[in-house]
């Protein structure tokens, strides 16, 4: 798979079969994603990868509190800005509606978009979890870096065939992630990311992104 159809294939999974990922593939995607660039070579992100009795027992972890009613602890990092222009909200409100509506969730079932939303917090079923962290000591060109690194994993498990899904869902429960992924103090949990083999019956919609004109400027 050349890189061109890796990125073009890449997409949020929100399904994944129960087969296990070999180790070696995923040192082979980690060690090459090392290759990211990063200002100033810090080099900023440490990763945590779950498998096995590890990555069940966060689930568990989480599942409890969401069974006791624990909506969750206090955000580290807001996922978005607590305004968004008109335009940005509109592409989340579409988001919505095509995720639920791929699987039959009206937009004014809450319940059972919770339902779905819960899903998050098994990973989708995906075998392996990662997790990305930071010193709470950089910043914005940082996490830069990191989405960077981020991106360069998710292409090369293309290249292997995976898929992924990441997921900024895990920093409502990032005291649990703490927990088990035991990174150094004064980290800050930027996201997690599901790893595995897509579901082909899992319903996947096109999600429509914007067009070339109205991102970029060409100036010459």
């Amino acid at each position: 798979m050349d890189v061109y159809e890796a990125v073009r294939s890449r997409r949020s999974v929100r399904g994944f079969l129960d087969k296990p990922v070999p180790d070696e593939v995923l040192t082979r995607v980690l060690t090459t994603a090392l290759r990211a660039p990063s200002g100033g070579n810090l080099q900023p992100w440490r990763v945590y990868v779950l498998s096995g009795a590890k990555l069940a027992e966060l689930k568990y972890l989480v599942r409890e509190r969401i069974t006791d009613g624990d909506t969750g602890d206090p955000p580290q990092v807001l996922p978005y800005p607590e305004t968004l222009p008109e335009q940005y909200a509109r592409r989340i409100e579409e988001l919505g509606a095509l995720r639920y509506g791929a699987v039959g969730i009206a937009r004014e079932d809450r319940a059972g978009r919770e339902r779905v939303r819960v899903r998050n917090w098994d990973f989708f079923g995906a075998p392996v979890g990662l997790f990305c962290y930071l010193s709470e000591q950089m910043l914005p060109p940082q996490w830069l870096d990191a989405g960077m690194f981020l991106q360069t994993v998710m292409v090369l498990l293309r290249a292997e065939g995976l898929d992924s899904c990441a997921q900024i869902a895990w920093g409502r429960y990032h005291r649990s992630v703490t927990e088990i992924a035991e990174p150094p103090a004064g980290h800050v949990l930027g996201c997690g990311m599901s790893i595995g083999y897509a579901d082909p019956d899992e319903p996947r919609p096109a999600i429509p992104r914007a067009s070339l004109a109205e991102v970029v400027t060409f100036r010459s």
